[in-house]
């Protein structure tokens, strides 16, 4: 049993962290800038964002390393760094969150496995191998593979965080849209495939994050229950984003977020927190349920 695993055995119920993009944003992240850059450039800034999370209660902390693939840095002309730029991220985390659980944060690499692409399912984990062996270098004991489409790709992540450390917990996370045939993933995959698949693939924790709010995301635990009896951690965003006056909006406040919680805890959750939108006013907000519940 791992660190998280053996945590969640301790506890009921884990309550996770909130947005790393918002957070960056508001600290002067610009739109063309690399996230992962800012691990060396701005190591200060990227730490108080996982300060910020631990102060208001969060049991699980994750990276500022979503995007740290080679195939997501060379994009960014930074190809060369991937060892560099993971490993930072993952030490920013645990200098700045101690006592929490740090999970290294694996994102989608924006491409297409074979026959979709030239990218065979080997050089897909082979490159999901080099970010991860970074960040478990640094320190890092669990694995979270996020806002998947494709159970091609998590399971090639998935797979990859194994092979390097058996003991490792890997959570998988996909991102779901409502559909008229119900939540699908823009590969068309649905909570029962991508319960059994990620589970197939070895993930120890799945779920759901991003792509829709609190509310939507009860609906999508429930799904996921009915098809395994693993660990389910859900990050929802606070809301679905609006455009307004040029600005991207999300309107679910921390109550009303906060109030979904034991819903969504009731659903099958065992891990909550939050994903686009959600700041720590919104994480101590569902902090404050978990404790009183």
């Amino acid at each position: 049993m791992g660190v998280l695993l053996d945590r969640l055995a301790k506890r009921k119920v884990l309550v996770s962290d909130g947005a790393w993009g918002t957070m960056l944003h508001a600290k002067g992240l610009g739109p063309g800038d690399c996230p992962e850059e800012w691990n060396v450039s701005h190591a200060e800034d990227v730490q108080s964002v996982a300060s910020a999370y631990a102060q208001v209660g969060s049991d699980l902390i994750l990276t500022n390393t979503f995007g740290g693939s080679r195939i997501k840095l060379a994009k960014m002309g930074l190809g060369d760094q991937v060892a560099e730029l993971n490993e930072a991220g993952a030490r920013n985390s645990l200098i700045a969150a101690p006592d929490a659980v740090i999970a290294g944060s694996v994102g989608p690499s924006g491409e297409f496995i074979e026959p979709l692409s030239e990218i065979t399912a080997e050089e897909m984990e082979s490159v999901f191998s080099e970010q991860i062996a970074a960040i478990l270098k640094a320190g890092v004991k669990v694995i979270c593979v996020e806002t998947m489409t494709a159970v091609e790709e998590a399971a090639c992540a998935i797979r990859a965080a194994k092979k390097l450390d058996p003991s490792t917990d890997v959570i998988c996370t996909m991102t779901f849209d409502e559909t008229p045939k119900g939540f699908r993933t823009m590969m068309g995959v649905s909570p029962e495939q991508a319960a059994v698949k990620l589970s197939e693939a070895g993930a120890d924790v799945v779920g759901s994050n991003c792509g829709n709010g609190i509310k939507a995301m009860v609906e999508v635990t429930r799904e996921f229950r009915r098809h395994t009896d693993k660990p389910i951690l859900i990050h929802a965003n606070a809301g679905i984003p609006e455009l307004i006056d040029g600005k991207t909006v999300f309107r679910e406040s921390p109550t009303d977020m906060a109030a979904q919680i034991g819903a969504l805890t009731e659903a099958g959750a065992n891990i909550v927190g939050g994903c686009c939108g959600t700041t720590p006013e919104h994480i101590a907000a569902m902090r404050a349920v978990v404790d009183a519940s």
